[in-house]
């Protein structure tokens, strides 16, 4: 009774102001899509009403009210709205039973090709407060039409409009064609909303498999950065937001939308967003008396223009172990100067609405630093929030590839506050380098790891089951731990990595010690030397073949070859036919001239069995980055492979 006395009064009072900020209620079983508005809205008590629709028959599962969706959170509150032309409530962007899936997407009508169109859309009708002048919001989009059907009539749409009794409509429009689509799969900020994706193949071009697991060249989906739009509006007017996204072309290869902090301004504002980062002016590893160059970029991505108020508008304080170059602040606009007496870069200027200003200047790293010494810097950016000529906000610069997950200003975000870190490197780079398999970082029944002075150089692929591509433990081959390789084609490639560019140096050797039997069935076992970008270096094969003069016990035994522009050439061992028996054997492949590389084969208490040189089949070897493991066969009875005392001869660049 109290409820119903409660609603009829909340009516009247509709009916006789004609303005309202209560929400209005909805009929059983219908859905107004209130969740949603709040979760958008900054204030709530501006929401008059809402209604929503989408194509989903069964349940308005194209849209969702979310706390976080992978490396997304909320830029308001502890939600947001999550749009999407396929299921919203699901943690990838494809379907077809896989992980993810194929780029058929979800469609809840017309199938795949047919009309109507999928599409999911939002009406609000919303009270503007005294003294408001602009609406605002945080929007970012996401496709996988991106970058397959850019410039195509495939071409998702995301339409934000706002109808303005005074100021008329004006709307938001982004789409693959016409967003500025700054991010792919392979950028943190999409790990895990569900657009990670690459085309299995590494070809994006047309409808793919597609996959979490990054493949080179084979991004699959991308998105806007986070923005912020506002549009004109009075103050006490109803005014009327429409969000709607719809496919366009298909219902096949789904997009989504992020919305949140949707609120009213009194004023257009200017809003600064300010990067930094560092550059080494004389290459590779940042070293003692390194010249180092700060590029410092201020950003207006608001409506109001950012003034050259009282105060500087930038400061940025010269770190310690380092001293500033003189006269190397320069700047694009305005007044750049260096005060000797607080030993800071200081500037005063401008920055127009939508526009950015460039500042750099130079530092000289201090000698005699320790090893591993972090230089820290970071500046900061006053500005005007208001427009009445103080600047009261700040801003600190940030590094956009550093993100260590800590809210440094205590803004609600992490990532946008980071400032920019040098580790200084300060001793020789290695001439050798050994991979035991038996340290600390070398996991039993997993993937093998080496470092030198906390540099990475060295890390495997982990694969278990029938595989076993792994580090196995001490009672193999009577060795303090080695590592294992037992492969057939169906296990796919695996992978030796390499770094050595933080290193200061590149190779001239490689070599490892391995361990191998000589009873199995046909197997093969291919170790192909690759550059980063996948060219071949080296082509090395072990394969089992049958020997008609052998024991029945021991009739496939195992050859070792090397690729050249003619064919497989086998590397002998002391035994017959040069194949290797049961043992220990050394194989090293090194830098021969600048043509060529030296083939050593080593069997253990015999010494070299065999040594050729022949010319290069592709890059040198300096360009090493990862050795591929693969087989073509499917042996029943795989043979397994110890390896152990992997060393690589380094040359440092000067």
């Amino acid at each position: 009774m109290r409820t119903n006395i409660i609603r009829c009064m909340a009516f009247l009072i509709v009916l006789l102001l004609g303005l309202s900020i209560i929400p209005l209620k909805v009929q059983a079983g219908s859905y107004d899509g209130h969740d949603l508005a709040i979760a958008m809205l900054t204030d709530p008590s501006t929401l008059v009403s809402s209604t929503y629709w989408d194509k989903d028959t069964a349940g308005h599962r194209m849209s969702a009210v979310l706390t976080s969706r992978g490396s997304l959170i909320p830029t308001d509150g502890s939600t947001f709205a999550w749009f999407s032309t396929g299921r919203a409530d699901l943690v990838v962007a494809t379907s077809g039973g896989l992980d993810p899936g194929n780029e058929r997407g979800d469609w809840f009508q017309g199938g795949q090709y047919g009309t109507p169109r999928d599409e999911t859309n939002i009406q609000m009708q919303l009270q503007v407060p005294n003294y408001m002048h602009y609406l605002y919001y945080d929007v970012q989009f996401f496709t996988c039409e991106w970058p397959e059907y850019i410039g195509t009539q495939y071409n998702d749409k995301l339409t934000i409009s706002v109808n303005s009794p005074s100021m008329g409509t004006s709307s938001y429009i982004i789409d693959v064609n016409g967003g500025d689509f700054i991010l792919h799969a392979n950028d943190p900020p999409l790990l895990g909303t569900g657009y990670n994706l690459y085309a299995q193949s590494g070809n994006p071009d047309g409808v793919d498999w597609l996959q979490t697991t990054p493949v080179t060249n084979g991004a699959d989906a991308g998105a806007t950065a986070l923005v912020s739009r506002q549009h004109p509006v009075s103050p006490g007017e109803i005014v009327t937001v429409t969000v709607d996204l719809s496919d366009i072309g298909d219902n096949q290869f789904d997009s989504s939308a992020f919305i949140d902090n949707m609120h009213f301004s009194g004023y257009a504002k200017a809003q600064i967003m300010a990067r930094k980062t560092a550059v080494d002016l004389n290459g590779g590893l940042v070293q003692c008396g390194d010249v180092i160059e700060y590029d410092i970029t201020l950003s207006n991505i608001g409506t109001a223009n950012q003034n050259n108020n009282p105060g500087h508008e930038f400061e940025d304080f010269i770190p310690a172990h380092v001293q500033y170059v003189a006269g190397s602040a320069t700047a694009g606009s305005g007044t750049i100067t260096y005060d000797s007496g607080t030993n800071k870069v200081c500037w005063d200027g401008s920055i127009p609405a939508q526009s950015s200003v460039a500042l750099k200047f130079r530092i000289t790293i201090d000698n005699g630093l320790v090893n591993a010494t972090k230089i820290s810097n970071q500046g900061v950016v006053h500005w005007d929030e208001n427009e009445d000529g103080i600047n009261e906000k700040n801003e600190l610069t940030d590094d956009p590839n550093i993100n260590d997950g800590i809210d440094q200003d205590g803004d609600g975000e992490t990532g946008d506050d980071d400032p920019t870190i040098l580790t200084v490197w300060s001793y020789q780079p290695p001439t050798t380098l050994t991979e035991t398999f038996a340290d600390f970082d070398d996991t039993v029944g997993g993937k093998a790891m080496d470092s030198y002075q906390g540099q990475v150089w060295f890390e495997t692929s982990a694969q278990d089951g029938t595989s076993n591509f792994e580090v196995a433990p001490i009672y193999y081959y009577m060795t303090a731990q080695s590592f294992k390789t037992k492969l057939r084609a169906s296990a796919g490639p695996q992978y030796w990595n390499y770094s050595f560019t933080t290193l200061n140096s590149v190779p001239i050797s490689w070599s490892c010690w391995f361990a191998c039997g000589d009873s199995s069935e046909a197997a093969d076992l291919y170790l192909n030397f690759k550059t980063s970008s996948g060219v071949d270096i080296v082509k090395i094969k072990i394969e089992y073949e049958y020997v008609s003069t052998a024991l029945k016990s021991a009739c496939y035994q195992a050859r070792l070859s090397y690729y050249t522009s003619s064919g497989w050439v086998q590397l002998s061992s002391d035994f017959p036919g040069g194949y290797l028996n049961n043992g220990w054997y050394n194989l090293k492949v090194e830098k021969s001239g600048e043509t060529s590389l030296k083939y050593t084969l080593m069997r253990a208490g015999q010494g070299v069995t065999d040594q050729i040189t022949a010319s290069l089949i592709g890059p040198a070897i300096s360009n090493l980055a990862q050795v591929v493991w693969t087989s073509s066969k499917e042996p029943a009875v795989c043979p397994i492979l110890f390896w152990d005392e992997h060393t690589l001869t380094l040359l440092p660049i000067s």
